[in-house]
């Protein structure tokens, strides 16, 4: 009950990362604000979390909104699957929500931080982000900008002992690894003949020495350490949990 009394807000929280963040704070004591654009699956996740005797609120929020708090965490417009590069809408969208919405976010709730001179910041940036690659395009790109905006807002909000520190998640099973896979399904002929799922395992074992998936509660355990007073002198820093695909 590491984070007993204590309101944990979470964007993206309908599914995936968010969702498992978001049960991962709760499990270890804090109640949560679920924040998601998808109204129904927010919800959903606050039932999860009343059922094992914490609070929630669901919020239906878009962050890429002055006026309101998206989703985070897009890697492309509609129709990423067909295509081989970033197009400008994709472009467009991954860094309106992986960018903006992550600053937009940040600012709102530390204004409140500011006047109890106390809070803690968990981004979600990517290894993505830690250096280019073929394929990288919009999604890695904007996650870099997510670690540079870290290490700034840390510096902004040191003043005020306000905790800004970031995860870099690697390889994990959600619904954007999934359309990463369906795009490698249709543009490479060697790979059509496996599932989106075959193509995801193949990609761990090549890449992964510890040669296991990561999951959304391996990213809620790191980012709940983040949250609570043992890294009360961790700032600025982002914090692969990849399973040694990237190492640094």
């Amino acid at each position: 009950m590491q984070l007993e009394d204590r309101i944990a807000l979470i964007t993206g929280g309908a599914r995936g990362l968010g969702k498992g963040i978001a049960l991962v704070l709760a499990e270890r004591g804090a109640d949560i604000a679920v924040c998601d654009i998808n109204l129904d699956g927010a919800q959903q996740t606050a039932g999860h979390i009343a059922a094992i005797g914490r609070e929630a609120t669901a919020y239906e929020v878009d962050v890429t909104s002055q006026s309101q708090l998206r989703e985070i965490g897009v890697i492309g417009a509609a129709g990423f699957e067909d295509t081989t590069t970033s197009r400008e809408e994709d472009w467009d969208l991954t860094f309106d929500v992986n960018v903006k919405g992550t600053a937009l976010a940040s600012d709102a709730v530390s204004s409140h931080m500011k006047e109890r001179r106390f809070g803690k910041i968990v981004n979600i940036a990517s290894h993505a982000g830690r250096g280019g690659g073929a394929g990288g395009g919009a999604y890695g790109a904007s996650k870099a900008a997510v670690i540079h905006l870290t290490q700034s807002y840390a510096m902004d909000l040191a003043p005020f002992d306000i905790n800004v520190n970031a995860i870099c998640p690697g390889s994990i099973w959600t619904p954007m690894w999934e359309r990463i896979a369906v795009r490698t399904q249709r543009n490479r002929p060697e790979q059509q003949q496996l599932t989106p799922r075959e193509i995801f395992d193949a990609a761990i074992m090549e890449r992964c020495p510890l040669g296991r998936e990561q999951t959304p509660e391996d990213i809620g355990k790191a980012v709940a350490f983040f949250a609570s007073d043992d890294a009360i002198n961790i700032t600025g820093q982002s914090l692969n949990v990849n399973g040694g695909i990237r190492m640094n």
